[in-house]
């Protein structure tokens, strides 16, 4: 069988991507082909398109894991997918071995692997993947809608992790693409929610979207909360900034026996005040990714409309415009969520 060729995005390091022509890889035994549709570029994505990681995914890397796409191929042994199938990829392959994964928390495997940056990724017209990290759409949901599958993924996992209860009072810390989603997840599942952002373009996002919001900058964060909550405070923070005054902020925001949750990933070691928790027998809470029932429920709350697909995806690039699409994202004041069209057909 002759290997079909396709287009794909090749990530050549000095923030330069090209699209070239190559051979898509045939699905093995326990593999998928899927025809991308939609694939988002995500934070990493510019963390690679800085050059900041270019010691782990090289110069020759096809990147990108915020995906959708049509199953085009089934390798031998694979029963739970069909050819046609509408899916997105969970994009973690743990190795069943280390002590994480043996107490069943596979999704922090200690030999990790990520698809679309330590392997090739979804920025091309066929990829190929373990059948294992396939979830499959409802037929009816929109290929562009769904490439919000994988941050709205990482949300649920936040949210779930918080042990929001309906009602809860809920603060936001940070008003960029993961902590509105986080939003609108938590508002999904009942949350009184507030959005704390500096940024004015996020903040008139945030408030289409039908959000109370403060601008820290401009007003004290903690005394507005006070004042909404009756001085109780948040029962749930989640720390989406991952700036120091956002640090600062989460313990002064919640109350009593408060839920915090770290989300943002720090590019420095940050400050906390400890003494806070002691005080106030406070909870704090790591997040890193998702487990498989995250992108059950991902696809669920984006289905119904519980997250408004429409305004957070504010840009849609054709894969061969690639290379002008991050750099409008790098410099842009008011982008949110931007898609790459993968698929001519999508």
């Amino acid at each position: 069988m002759t290997a079909q060729t396709i287009s794909a995005a090749f990530y050549r390091g000095n923030k330069t991507f090209v699209v070239e022509e190559t051979k898509a890889a045939e699905p093995g035994p326990g593999e998928v082909a899927v025809r991308i549709a939609y694939c988002g570029i995500c934070g990493t994505d510019m963390h690679v398109y800085h050059g900041n990681m270019d010691a782990r995914v090289g110069l020759n890397r096809v990147i990108g894991h915020e995906m959708s796409g049509v199953v085009s191929g089934i390798g031998e042994g694979v029963e739970a997918v069909q050819v046609g199938q509408k899916v997105v990829v969970r994009p973690l392959v743990h190795c069943g071995e280390c002590p994480a994964c043996k107490r069943g928390h596979m999704h922090i495997c200690q030999n990790l692997k990520f698809l679309g940056l330590d392997t090739d990724g979804a920025m091309q017209q066929v990829w190929t993947v373990p059948a294992h990290t396939l979830h499959v759409l409802p037929d009816d949901l929109r290929m562009d809608h769904a490439a919000l599958i994988e941050p709205v993924a990482v949300a649920c996992h936040d949210v779930r992790l918080s042990g929001l209860q309906p009602g809860e009072d809920v603060v936001v810390i940070g008003g960029g693409p993961i902590g509105v989603l986080v939003a609108m997840v938590a508002r999904d599942a009942g949350g009184n929610v507030v959005i704390s952002e500096v940024n004015p373009n996020r903040l008139a996002i945030a408030q289409k979207l039908g959000f109370d919001t403060v601008n820290p900058s401009e007003a004290d964060l903690t005394e507005a909360i006070n004042k909404r909550t009756g001085t109780k405070g948040a029962d749930v923070v989640f720390e989406v900034s991952g700036t120091q005054p956002g640090v600062d902020a989460m313990a002064a925001v919640a109350a009593t026996r408060a839920r915090i949750v770290m989300v943002a990933i720090h590019a420095t070691k940050p400050h906390i005040d400890l003494f806070q928790f002691f005080w106030r027998e406070l909870q704090l809470i790591g997040a890193r990714v998702y487990e498989p029932q995250d992108y059950e429920k991902a696809i669920s709350v984006v289905a119904s409309g519980g997250v408004d697909a429409d305004v957070v995806i504010t840009d849609v690039s054709p894969l061969s415009d690639i290379q002008h699409a991050f750099e409008a994202l790098d410099r842009s004041p008011t982008a949110m969520k931007s898609l790459i069209k993968v698929g001519a057909d999508a």
